[in-house]
């Protein structure tokens, strides 16, 4: 059975997922929600990761940082 992008399970096929859906829509089936399992300080780490390299970078770092960034964007 193919998993979705969070490791849920879901039908193979078309008719099969509908069905699926047509149960959790009438309350004959409960839509299963996967719960996050990522420790917590990794996340509060993460979340200030940017902010912590922001700090420690010079004007002139962060400028030549934007700048390639910048073209990245407008070489699309």
């Amino acid at each position: 059975m193919p998993k979705g992008p969070q490791g849920q399970k879901r039908p193979a096929d078309v008719i099969g997922n509908a069905v699926r859906v047509m149960q959790i829509a009438t309350g004959d089936a409960e839509e299963q929600i996967p719960t996050n399992n990522a420790d917590p300080a990794a996340r509060a780490l993460g979340a200030k990761g940017g902010r912590a390299r922001a700090a420690t970078l010079s004007t002139r770092k962060k400028k030549q940082i934007a700048r390639k960034a910048a073209k990245a964007r407008w070489r699309k």
